[in-house]
Parts: structure tokens; sequence; C-alpha cells
């Protein structure tokens, strides 16, 4: 019994101070790499009832909406549920998924890319340290602290 209550405050409390802030774009919004070099990113903001994902360079520039292409799923591993994904001149526009669920994301440039897989979980619990939903939390890691 002991030794469960040990590992039970040691995993609260690793929880409890993991937490780290994210990257924030030049819209305030969550940054993903789109990318294996860092050239490409996406952000990803909530308007309206949606997400919208605007394509960045490496920069944090807007890119032109050309031939890119994006996949959007969430849900369980066992049962995922394909998400509408609509396109715009400024990006890619998906519903909002459900707050603590995971939303998988699939960036293709072009038809003939491979394909960069981005996911975060849409945690929308307010952070004790910025007061931000911990999707956009912008605490600093630990390390830049110093």
């Amino acid at each position: 019994m002991k030794t469960k209550l040990i590992l039970l405050a040691t995993l609260l409390t690793s929880l409890a101070f993991s937490h780290e802030g994210v990257e924030l774009g030049p819209n305030g919004g969550r940054i993903l790499e789109f990318s294996d070099n860092e050239t490409m990113h996406g952000e990803v903001t909530v308007k309206g009832g949606t997400f919208h994902i605007a394509v960045l360079d490496k920069d944090m520039k807007q890119v032109a909406m050309d031939k890119q292409s994006l996949t959007a799923t969430t849900g369980d591993r066992a049962k995922p549920v394909k998400l509408e994904v609509t396109k715009d001149a400024k990006g890619f526009i998906i519903p909002v998924v459900k707050p603590g669920e995971w939303l998988i994301l699939r960036y293709k440039d072009h038809a003939d890319a491979k394909a960069v897989t981005a996911r975060f979980e849409y945690n929308t619990v307010t952070c004790d340290g910025c007061q931000a939903p911990e999707w956009l939390c912008k605490c600093m890691p630990d390390k830049e602290k110093k």
C-alpha cells in the first residue's frame, strides 16, 4: 500500500511540475512543425468555434496558399474520427475538437510531398502561471528561465 501511495504521489507531482510553455506565433496561436527542418509551420488559433491554421515560413511570414493540403483526425486511436478541412486564402479551417482531445494533422506542401504529422492536445484548462489555456501556455520552459 505504501508503495502505491508513493508512486501515486510521484506521478501527481511530476504532472504538476512538468508543464512548459509552447511556441506561439505572430497571431498568438500555437505553432506546429509542418516540416522536418523547421522551414514550414502551422499556427493554430480558434475563432468562432473553428480552428484556423495559417501556414507560415521559417521567418513566421504567411505563405500563399496554393497546392498545400491538410488532413485532420481526432478521437480514440482505435476509432479515429476524420474532420472536415476547408481551405481559404489564409490557410485551413477545421471544426474545434472537444476539450482534452488530441488533434492530429497531416500536412503536405504539394501532392507528391511526404506528409508531415503534427499533433497537440486541445487542453482548455487554465494555466496557473500565465492564466492562458494550457494549449496556449505562455510559461517559459525551465531551461529558458535562467
